[in-house]
């Protein structure tokens, strides 16, 4: 495993057979599963756009497009069901959940605020 890679063997050991296959599809040669993972990492990790992807990852297209069709399939959804599921099983994974109930009021000029013919909201105009 290079210095940069991020996900291990022990974990593309996991994911692997829960990614889809080309098998039966038209169209030639998938690139690698992993190195588009990698990929998509990389992307979110540094916060780069697409399309400066390093070239070691292929077309930027490629991984975009199979990003999107991941988030679009539910395969990402899967991974982490099966993840969930693993951890769980294992006894690693705690359920615990905490909820905040703070309310935060937003002026009324704040997105969605109520809109009136002449443009304005302000709450003197309105009664007047």
């Amino acid at each position: 495993m290079d210095d940069r890679d991020v996900i291990s063997d022990a974990a593309w050991a996991f994911i692997a057979p829960l990614l889809p296959s080309s098998d039966g599809r038209r169209g030639g040669q998938w690139r690698d599963h992993r190195q588009v993972l990698e990929a998509i990492a990389w992307r979110y990790r540094t916060g780069s756009p697409w399309r400066d992807l390093p070239a070691r990852f292929g077309p930027w297209q490629t991984v975009w497009k199979r990003h999107d069709r991941w988030s679009t399939d539910g395969t990402y959804a899967r991974l982490v069901t099966a993840a969930q599921a693993h951890a769980d099983a294992a006894g690693d994974l705690d359920w615990l959940v905490a909820v905040d109930s703070t309310i935060v009021r937003a002026h009324q000029h704040a997105a969605g605020a109520r809109r009136t013919p002449g443009g304005t909201t302000e709450s003197q105009d309105l009664a007047a």
